[in-house]
């Protein structure tokens, strides 16, 4: 037996809508400040790694604690606001990260009761073929070019990686 309807909980108009446009007023506002880096530039400035933050951590917290051990060559102001900005950002993205994860679980969720549907409903026709009904045959062989008819089969002593 199928499982199916693994979720119901569909989005209204208003919600569809009303998402969209926060959505799209939250890009708005980010456009003035999102950069777009080639993979060369990426690679270039990507390089400060989970270790390298652990040294501008404890670099600002002497600033903080010991201002008179911090270097004159340094934009402190600069500093604290790319500090405060980059803190933004990733509180920023692992919120959207947060909800790109769910709305991938929802959709793969609807993707697999459309599926379970649709095989119930191709099922269905098999039946009605069966009895020569009209027009079930024309979408039986239609629906069936994407099913795999070559008969592959694992090896059975071949492990599954």
């Amino acid at each position: 037996m199928f499982l199916n309807n693994l979720n119901s909980n569909h989005f209204g108009e208003g919600e569809k809508a009303e998402a969209l446009e926060k959505l799209n007023a939250l890009e708005t506002i980010l456009a003035h400040y999102v950069v777009s880096l080639s993979k060369e530039d990426r690679q270039r400035y990507g390089s400060v790694n989970e270790q390298n933050k652990l040294v501008v951590n404890k670099i600002r917290d002497y600033k903080t604690n010991q201002p008179d051990l911090s270097s004159p060559d340094v934009d402190w102001s600069e500093f604290e606001n790319d500090y405060q900005s980059r803190q933004f950002c990733e509180s920023l993205i692992n919120k959207l990260k947060s909800i790109v994860e769910g709305l991938e679980n929802k959709k793969i969720l609807h993707d697999f009761d459309n599926y379970t549907d649709a095989l119930k409903d191709y099922g269905y026709s098999q039946y009605q073929a069966g009895g020569n009904k009209p027009g079930y045959q024309v979408k039986i062989d239609e629906v069936a070019q994407f099913f795999n008819r070559t008969g592959a089969r694992r090896n059975p002593d071949t492990p599954t990686p």
